[in-house]
């Protein structure tokens, strides 16, 4: 199920909240665009991916495996109580991971509220992480390239 994790993939927390913010700002330039509204709801399932691994990296000093939104959220209330709340929004956005991607016989209909509302929660759920760990987009430094 899980890919593992690339020995590139960054260690720094704050690089996996700055992707997870670049994800959700694709995910509201999409919203323009009614076709996109599944694509829209995968970069919010990424969004909410990148901030959990990077909270997770924060705390514990790990890098998570895996896509599981729904596992990555209980993983954090064991540091921090407030994810327990936030664990049924996971369970919803981690279907849009796969079925968001992919044509399929049963097809995945978003409309405009409910991918409205997906950029609501996600951006709150991004906010939370980010007042947690501190982090602040504006202020991000990517690591310099090796030469």
């Amino acid at each position: 199920m899980s890919r593992g994790y690339r020995e590139g993939d960054s260690k720094r927390y704050f690089d996996w909240l700055y992707y997870a913010a670049i994800d959700l700002r694709a995910a509201k330039l999409l919203l323009d665009d009614s076709r996109c509204y599944n694509l829209v709801a995968f970069h919010c399932q990424q969004c909410v991916e990148k901030a959990l691994k990077g909270y997770l990296l924060w705390r514990k000093h790990h890098l998570y495996d895996g896509h599981n939104l729904p596992w990555l959220c209980k993983q954090a209330a064991e540091e921090d109580p407030h994810f327990r709340d936030r664990v049924p929004f996971t369970s919803m956005l981690n279907h849009y991971y796969i079925e968001a991607r992919y044509p399929a016989d049963f097809l995945l209909q978003l409309d405009d509220d409910s991918a409205s509302d997906l950029i609501i929660s996600t951006s709150d759920m991004l906010t939370f992480v980010n007042s947690l760990v501190k982090f602040d987009f504006q202020s991000y430094h990517q690591k310099k390239p090796r030469n």
